[in-house]
């Protein structure tokens, strides 16, 4: 079995971000880009090592590659929930743009980006899991050779649902083995994943060799995850048995005068409704420390004012 999961940070960088896994990253990105250009080799730019993920953890890339015909690409994981991701996105596309060149030199030297962005979390409203953005003309669609140097890929990974055995694409099987890591093995990968960068990237994360510092790093950033998870499990779960237990009894009171069955009725409906408000004050109570009041409340659903009043 995968020793570490792949969608924490740190690991995600060691399996994709290091020289000896080119190959694995060369996959990747041609998943991604399947139907639209294909790339045999690249140059990793920031390539991982712990000093370097220490000094720039808050701040900087995750993945930055360019390839052998001058694309650049900024691979990005994110398993927070962030209301303006998309406003970083654009802001890591344009650090990758703008960098290639030093103030002095020449327009002409930018070549193409492609921004690479895997979400652990729902953005879009829809449901598809993957989309491309590219500048195109207004009103007729068009894409044009002399604008054409941006594209923007989001993958939302907890909205593709296909069972393993219903995986064809290259795309899907990396997806596929970015949420089912867990469960897969060397020697014992089933035929649908079988592709030799998907075994090597398995058989990486099971020999993966973490010094004490990166070890430290890892069970940190899991264990924010875990623990910010059940805590808002926990709140919801608390939060609507007491609601519907306070609108069950404030219904039956009332049922008195109006009759014991339509009470009951309506104090179940009250009480559900009660438990939905209830769980939202607790759950925003679990995030004041890790989130902005706007976030909070647009996640939520509380008004700002209500969320300030809770801190």
């Amino acid at each position: 079995m995968c020793r570490y999961n792949p969608k924490i940070d740190l690991v995600f960088r060691k399996l994709f971000g290091s020289e000896e896994n080119k190959d694995i990253l060369i996959s990747f990105i041609n998943g991604i880009l399947e139907g639209n250009m294909v790339i045999k080799d690249l140059t990793i730019k920031n390539p991982y090592n712990l000093s370097t993920y220490l000094s720039g953890k808050t701040s900087i890339l995750d993945v930055k590659a360019v390839d052998e015909n001058g694309v650049w690409y900024d691979i990005e994981m994110q398993m927070n929930d962030q209301t303006f991701y998309g406003k970083r996105a654009l802001y890591y596309w344009s650090k990758v743009y703008t960098d290639q060149i030093d103030k002095a030199a020449e327009y002409r030297q930018l070549e193409k980006t492609i921004g690479i962005h895997l979400l652990n979390f729902d953005y879009f409203k829809d449901d598809r899991y993957f989309r491309r953005v590219s500048l195109k003309d207004y009103d007729t669609n068009e894409i044009y050779k002399k604008l054409d140097y941006t594209d923007l890929y989001f993958i939302e990974m907890g909205k593709f649902h296909k069972d393993i055995s219903e995986v064809k694409t290259l795309l899907e099987k990396w997806v596929t083995f970015l949420n089912e890591a867990y469960s897969l093995e060397k020697g014992n990968i089933p035929e649908n994943l079988n592709e030799k960068e998907i075994e090597k990237a398995v058989e990486q994360l099971e020999i993966m060799y973490f010094d004490k510092d990166e070890r430290e790093i890892y069970e940190a950033e899991r264990k924010i995850r875990m623990d910010t998870k059940e805590e808002m499990a926990t709140a919801r779960e608390k939060g609507l048995a007491k609601g519907i237990k306070q609108g069950i009894e404030q219904g039956i009171e009332q049922g008195i005068e109006q009759g014991i069955e339509q009470g009951i009725e309506q104090g179940i409906e009250q009480g559900i409704k009660q438990g939905i408000e209830q769980e939202k004050y607790e759950v925003a109570k679990k995030l004041l420390d890790i989130l902005d009041n706007e976030t909070i409340a647009r996640k939520i659903g509380l008004s700002i004012e209500e969320i300030e009043k809770l801190r």
